[in-house]
């Protein structure tokens, strides 16, 4: 299943690369990525709300899953990022760990493929999934815990590097976005798409001038259940 990457990866189209990454620049993108196993966990509801978010002006979506990611792309016209998410027994890394993982989503369509580049223990070094997305002809995204991550991916070719996984290494998850990382990598990584814990359309101008080249909001937009939480906790 984990098979060494190809020797040989050929870069993306530079027509399709510019073409996506056009769409991206300074956009906002919709993770569509229900509560696991909650009332909302299924394909047409995943399906109906990418085609919201587009609908509201989402210019690219995250989905999780290589049949999702086939699913929502029959549907909208926009570009799509594509993550598995696995738990695994002898590793923390959980987005895209394998390079079966790559493959499917290649084959799903996905335009482009996130990997979690943290310096963990891990199943496939970072470099043998760069390998294997390049190979597929699609783009590439880092997913990053922090300034270290975030600047390796960078050296290594990742065409967008994500601040997505800031906080969600080790000890409390902080409530706010971190955009102290985006100010610290601005002017050192073109590509930075600003991720995780993005409540208010604040935050969004925050990230925006800190240096972010575009947004991933998730929860705030698609978690039905946990937005419905915090309201429903602030009222006492």
């Amino acid at each position: 299943m984990n098979a060494p990457a190809p020797d040989v990866a050929p870069d993306v189209a530079p027509d399709v690369e510019m073409a996506v990454l056009a769409a991206l620049a300074g956009r906002l993108v919709v993770s569509c990525q229900p509560v696991t196993d909650g009332p909302m966990d299924d394909d047409a509801i995943v399906v109906a709300l990418a085609r919201a978010a587009v609908a509201g002006g989402a210019a690219a979506l995250r989905i999780e899953g290589a049949a999702r990611v086939a699913k929502v792309k029959a549907a909208v016209r926009v570009p799509v990022i594509g993550i598995v998410k696995r738990d695994l027994a002898d590793s923390p890394v959980r987005i895209t760990p394998w390079l079966a993982d790559v493959d499917a989503l290649a084959r799903a369509g996905a335009d482009v493929i996130a990997v979690d580049a943290t310096a963990r223990a891990r199943p496939v070094p970072v470099e043998s999934l760069l390998a294997a997305i390049r190979s597929q002809g699609r783009l590439a995204m880092a997913d990053a815990s922090g300034e270290a991550d975030a600047l390796a991916a960078h050296a290594l070719g990742f065409d967008i590097i994500g601040t997505t996984l800031s906080g969600y290494v080790g000890g409390a998850v902080p409530s706010a976005p971190d955009v102290e990382l985006i100010a610290a990598l601005a002017g050192r990584v073109p590509r930075i798409m600003a991720e995780g814990r993005f409540h208010h359309p604040d935050d969004v101008r925050k990230a925006r001038a800190a240096g972010a080249w575009a947004v991933t909001v998730g929860t705030a937009i698609t978690r039905v259940e946990l937005v419905t939480k915090r309201f429903a906790e602030a009222m006492g």
